[in-house]
């Protein structure tokens, strides 16, 4: 595995207009404490990472639109090459946004979408009206025939509305839909009795498979559930298949589930990298080292790259190389990163043939 940096979440700014219950940075309004970095810091930022690599680089928040600059940033991200998208949940998107992204030639734009029904996505994003500011921004980007994907999370409150969400998203004419499976870190620390237990992970990972096999439009990946990787080569095993998933390279180039520090990462507002957006724990700051020594020799990086290190079934597992565990999750849960995922009930076969 060739470990070059192919997608990048950048938090241009920790501020919100939301307060959604499992959000990664506990994102507010007003945030003094991780004041926004200025354009000039920006443009530093870009220049040191093209010296390196050209990544997808997702303008990410907080809420991104809250910069007035946030298009400025664009565009000077796609001067240096790099392919500029745009994460918002939805609720401050006009036409005159539109507008804005088309101009700024930002290639994909993502919201947010964690219920079928208002009352399920409003009382997930701790705001009443969310739901129709995130429906309200689909039909201006339809209109404007601006590109789209759905992230939708999952905790037991929304768990049983996945079929019907999927359906809305298909309905929505959305690129793509990624089933994001919680990792408790910031806000989502409160609702750690929440989070989808480890029987029912199985079974909604079951039945995203069985979907995704028929689906020929909706490019579909489950996020933070790396050992859907597993259950898919298992599948075609036992079906004598070959692994044929459209998915499983959309926008990251990668064929891993987890991918935290090997092709992807976030910088943090305050320049901090971190492995993944769900990942709290710095490899080094690229205000004061560059990108690529960060990269390529930070201790943190090169622990999650060397598959031997991980320790107990993760360690012993014969899909370590194409799985690896949710790292994040480990270290949220454990906190220890290179720990078995907590969330996997997988018996490897060594330990099997050792019972």
């Amino acid at each position: 595995m060739d470990f070059e940096p192919k997608w990048i979440a950048w938090e241009i700014t920790r501020r919100c207009n939301l307060k959604c219950v499992h959000c990664r940075s506990s994102s507010e309004l007003t945030i003094a404490d991780h004041p926004d970095f200025s354009l000039e810091e920006a443009k530093a930022i870009m220049d040191d990472i093209a010296s390196y690599a050209s990544p997808v680089l997702v303008l990410s928040g907080g809420e991104p639109l809250l910069r007035e600059d946030v298009f400025d940033i664009a565009k000077y991200g796609n001067s240096k090459g790099f392919r500029m998208c745009l994460a918002t949940n939805g609720t401050l998107v006009t036409d005159e946004i539109c507008e804005k992204i088309k101009d700024a030639e930002i290639k994909m734009v993502s919201l947010s979408l964690d219920g079928a029904k208002a009352s399920t996505h409003d009382d997930f994003r701790n705001q009443q009206g969310a739901f129709d500011g995130t429906m309200n921004a689909i039909r201006l980007f339809k209109e404007h025939g601006i590109s789209f994907l759905i992230n939708s999370s999952f905790t037991v409150r929304n768990k049983d509305e996945i079929p019907d969400i999927y359906k809305l998203v298909k309905s929505l004419g959305a690129t793509a839909w990624y089933m994001f499976m919680i990792v408790p870190t910031g806000r989502g620390e409160d609702i750690m009795d929440e989070l989808i237990p480890q029987k029912l992970y199985d079974d909604i990972l079951e039945w995203h498979y069985q979907v995704e096999k028929e689906e020929n439009e909706l490019l579909m990946r489950p996020t933070c559930a790396p050992h859907y990787y597993r259950v898919i080569r298992e599948k075609a095993k036992e079906a004598g298949e070959k692994v044929e998933r459209r998915s499983l390279n959309f926008s990251t180039g990668g064929s891993k589930g987890c991918l935290a520090g090997q092709l992807i990462c976030l910088i943090d507002v305050d320049g901090e990298i971190l492995p993944c957006s769900y990942f709290p724990k710095s490899a080094g700051n690229i205000k004061t080292t560059p990108f690529k020594k960060i990269w390529e020799e930070s201790e943190l990086f090169l622990q999650l790259r060397d598959f031997k290190g991980y320790k107990d079934n993760c360690g012993k597992c014969e899909y370590v190389g194409v799985c690896g565990g949710c790292r994040a999750r480990s270290y949220s849960m454990t906190g220890d990163f290179l720990a078995q995922e907590p969330f996997c009930n997988y018996v490897p076969q060594k330990l099997r043939k050792n019972s």
